[in-house]
């Protein structure tokens, strides 16, 4: 490939920002090609061990950063291949939010009101079940019983899962075998396929250049399909428009790399990266207490040892969803299942000083493995991560054949991120630890850090040009025709999953970036139903999308 190749619309990344994109604006009759960092996995190439090579470790991205480390999606569909299906919408408070810069955060145009009509159109799209406690599995059941113990509510978690399809294989996190999860492998990407996108994975973007008649160049390398470490060459494609999708953790990279070549970036760019304010607690059960305080029994003699039957989070507590509370002391608690391999070496011993990843008592725990409980706490932060000078190639340097990095993001939390932090941990060991339950142990301390599989904020929308990278519309401020739909555009920490906000503000983005496209004399128009043909989303959104156009 050279330089001479063109397209009207270049998407990096293929995950809810990327896909959805892709989608609306080859259905709108643009040309879109669609370049993937990762593999192009489908449901047979997805493994149920943790063998290197296997689904686990090409669908993965862990990049390990200065006091935090990003755990995402690297393949063809992005993190709706490898994440847990929960689609909860933001709570209403959140959109009200100051974090760290003293006042609202997000745009002044958009609120849960406002962004009701746009969860819709993706919830058209992208079918969504809301459990209920015929799905919930047993270690759900056993989250909920405790938190019934002590005085505090559970819910079904809504999900975009077939449950007619699910067989609770506990492999959520490593693709589906079975197609029960509802990834964009069904959903858009196959739509935009249909209308002649193309997507093209091991295909990593480096940099964005200008061209001489107003357009972008769009630099990449070829990445090796068994060594993410080997490169193959690297190619350009010219494009009127593009849309950033790499990940919150990629995409502000991508950006400080191109300042060379684009100019100036907004300063906010790899700044206020938000890890979700997000926790891991370990609960290393009581067998017999399980037994004489919750009244459980599997009926087979056992009190739980239940953690490999079942699937991802079915059961949250939404106690601390209330915007009556004062800010970063609103969190969710939800039972998650982690699988072996990252789960077991970073779970950490309860009630053992500093780092517990090895050692007799780590050995202890682990023979009591299916005695645990993983309970996922999503705080309030203060958007205090940032992103240095990029590394020579890539979103990290890459230390192994597949997954693991090193990258440029530093997160130093501050007093308000760790009282968060320490108010759901003291939330879970109330309810666990009571009546001598179980024991209780967060896996981020201050030697490792923290851990986040929902980065967010790196670039994110706002009013104002100085702590937002992106206008109210998704565009990049200063560099028209550049837009970013991921997770780095959302502002802040929702206290809940953010699939759903992603997807949707990636729906109200897609107007602004048709006109874009028009603008530069791409013929294409805004109006596609859902993938499957509905048209009851299209319908509730049609009215609001004259506001988000600048003519």
């Amino acid at each position: 490939m050279t330089s001479t190749e063109r397209t009207d619309v270049l998407v990096v990344g293929s995950g809810f920002g990327g896909a959805i994109a892709a989608y609306h604006l080859a259905a709108g009759g643009a040309k879109v090609v669609v370049l993937e960092r990762g593999p192009w996995l489908q449901s047979k190439d997805f493994d149920h061990d943790f063998k290197l090579g296997s689904s686990y470790t090409r669908a993965f991205d862990f990049v390990v950063g200065d006091g935090m480390s990003i755990l995402g999606g690297n393949c063809v569909g992005g993190g709706s291949v490898v994440y847990f299906a929960a689609m909860p919408r933001a709570p209403r408070y959140v959109f009200e939010r100051h974090g760290s810069i003293g006042r609202r955060m997000w745009p002044s145009a958009v609120s849960r009101d406002t962004l009701n009509p746009w969860y819709d159109r993706v919830e058209e799209s992208i079918p969504i079940h809301q459990q209920d406690w015929n799905d919930v599995s047993y270690a759900g059941g056993l989250w909920a019983a405790a938190c019934n113990h002590a005085g505090r509510t559970a819910n079904p978690v809504p999900v975009a899962i077939d449950t007619t399809k699910c067989t609770n294989c506990n492999w959520m996190m490593a693709g589906c075998r079975f197609d029960a999860k509802q990834s964009l492998l069904f959903t858009y990407l196959p739509a935009a396929l249909a209308h002649g996108a193309e997507i093209r994975p091991l295909h990593e973007v480096q940099k964005i250049s200008r061209t001489d008649d107003g357009g972008y160049r769009v630099h990449y390398d070829h990445i090796d399909a068994e060594d993410y470490r080997i490169r193959h060459g690297s190619g350009t494609i010219d494009a009127k428009v593009i849309v950033l999708a790499a990940g919150a953790g990629a995409t502000p990279v991508i950006l400080q790399r191109s300042e060379a070549t684009l100019g100036e970036m907004p300063r906010a760019v790899g700044r206020y990266f938000s890890g979700n304010g997000e926790r891991l607690n370990t609960a290393i059960l009581n067998e017999d207490k399980v037994r004489d305080v919750l009244g459980l029994e599997r009926g087979d003699g056992l009190a739980y040892e239940a953690n490999q039957i079942g699937k991802g989070p079915v059961v949250a507590s939404w106690d601390k969803l209330d915007g009556s509370l004062p800010e970063y002391s609103r969190f969710s608690l939800e039972q998650l299942y982690f699988p072996p391999g990252l789960g077991t070496i970073l779970a950490q011993v309860p009630g053992h000083p500093g780092v517990s990843w090895f050692g007799k008592d780590k050995k202890e725990i682990l023979k009591r493995w299916r005695s645990w409980l993983i309970i996922f706490q999503m705080t309030e932060d203060d958007n205090e991560g940032v992103f240095g000078a990029p590394p020579a190639h890539g979103n990290a340097d890459r230390l192994s054949q597949q997954m693991l990095g090193v990258g440029p993001l530093k997160y130093d939390p501050t007093p308000n991120t760790l009282r968060g932090w320490a108010e759901a941990d003291a939330e879970v060991k109330d309810i666990l630890e009571r009546d001598g339950l179980a024991e209780v142990a967060a896996w981020t301390n201050d030697v490792v850090g923290a851990y986040t599989v929902h980065p967010l904020a790196s670039c994110r929308i706002g009013d104002d040009p100085a702590t937002s990278a992106l206008d109210d519309r998704n565009e990049l401020r200063g560099h028209p025709g550049i837009f970013v739909t991921d997770g780095a555009s959302v502002p802040g920490a929702l206290n809940v999953n953010p699939a759903m906000t992603i997807a949707a503000l990636a729906e109200r983005a897609v107007p602004g970036i048709v006109e874009a496209a028009r603008m530069r004399g791409v013929e294409v128009t805004y109006g596609a139903p859902a993938p499957d043909g509905a048209v009851s989303g299209r319908r509730g959104v049609l009215p609001l999308v004259p506001a988000l156009l600048r003519h």
